[in-house]
């Protein structure tokens, strides 16, 4: 009988579910078969990576921006519970008969685990920062993680790249840090790129900086690529002002694009840190507005010496001048342990 793993990322921007993609490999790799678990743009992004697996549509958590980020995420609190109600009952229905599903990994879904097969939530954020409420998010957080037989964070034990949001506190929770999390292998090939800019996150906030972004470069004096973070039908790729755009890359593609670029443009999102670093670039980050943990993170790396940032409002191509004084992320390629795999 196959052995199945639900692999189930959360349907915010590509991150959580580009980060999954190194998981379903190792999975994978180790004779377990994975079903693929999201909604939207996740589980099509997941679907045109491993076409093969069977999928799971889960429903939507919908959330969305506000101007006041905390305020507007508060607001949307108990659509979200309902959600992972509907989360934990398309779960149970679907291995109520199942005897091959045999573990569940969730990458941030809260209601994705089940008493019949141990579950495992992943995540960098065991702290939750929001300001003078970080006490209180963090401990939801926390509660939830508890609910789940181990919670997996990629990163190291030093906590290289996610500082104090990985911290663990004296908390009873069976954490194991994994180590970086990235679909991606350092290539050596030769320099062809300049600047690549690699845009991700809510739509709204993405085509802002896009079109800031585009009108910044359009007269810049060397090759720059930009890749929208769009998941569509087809790949489209078209020059605008000297500037080279695909709306999507998938995995290969992309791995080629990053090893191939001087310096890449990105926002400061955990999944973006850990490619970088295992790739081993030079980066400038910009974190998304009223985001705080992106925020903490690009403060962070600066504060280190590793890279340096700037707010989508003052970002000039004048400011990439600084990245001569930072050393640049680095870390070692994504090895997750089969021991990993004695709880399933």
């Amino acid at each position: 009988m196959e052995r199945k793993i639900i692999v189930a990322p959360l349907n915010w921007g590509l991150g959580h579910a580009s980060r999954c993609v190194p998981i379903i490999r190792f999975l994978l790799e180790n004779k377990f078969t994975p079903i693929i678990a999201s909604d939207g743009k996740a589980l099509q992004f997941l679907a045109k990576e491993f076409p093969d697996l069977e999928r799971l549509e889960l429903p939507s958590y919908g959330i969305s921006y506000a101007k006041n980020l905390k305020l507007g995420l508060l607001l949307q609190v108990p659509s979200v519970l309902g959600v992972i109600k509907e989360e934990q009952k398309t779960i149970a229905d679907f291995i109520l008969n199942r005897k091959d599903v045999v573990g569940i990994i969730s990458d941030n879904r809260f209601g994705v685990r089940s008493k019949k097969a141990p579950s495992v939530y992943i995540t960098h954020q065991i702290q939750v920062f929001s300001g003078i409420t970080t006490f209180f998010t963090s401990k939801i957080h926390q509660n939830i993680i508890q609910k789940f037989d181990a919670c997996w964070v990629p990163d190291t034990e030093k906590r290289i790249l996610s500082g104090k949001l990985s911290e663990p506190k004296n908390l009873d929770i069976n954490i194991k840090y994994i180590g970086a999390l990235s679909r991606f292998s350092k290539q050596h090939l030769p320099i062809k790129n300049d600047i690549l800019i690699v845009l991700s996150g809510v739509a709204s906030q993405r085509q802002s900086l896009e079109k800031k972004l585009l009108n910044e470069f359009k007269n810049y004096n060397g090759k720059v690529v930009l890749v929208q973070g769009l998941i569509e039908n087809e790949q489209v790729v078209k020059t605008e002002n000297g500037i080279k755009i695909y709306n999507y890359l998938l995995s290969e593609q992309l791995q080629k694009e990053i090893n191939q670029s001087k310096l890449v443009l990105c926002r400061s999102g955990y999944s973006s840190i850990m490619d970088l670093a295992v790739l081993q670039k030079n980066a400038f980050f910009i974190p998304t507005k009223n985001q705080p943990e992106q925020e903490y993170l690009a403060t962070y790396l600066e504060q280190n010496n590793i890279a340096p940032f700037a707010s989508e409002k003052v970002i000039t191509v004048k400011s990439l001048e600084q990245i001569k004084k930072y050393k640049g992320l680095s870390c070692g390629e994504t090895r997750l342990s089969k021991d990993l795999l004695d709880l399933f």
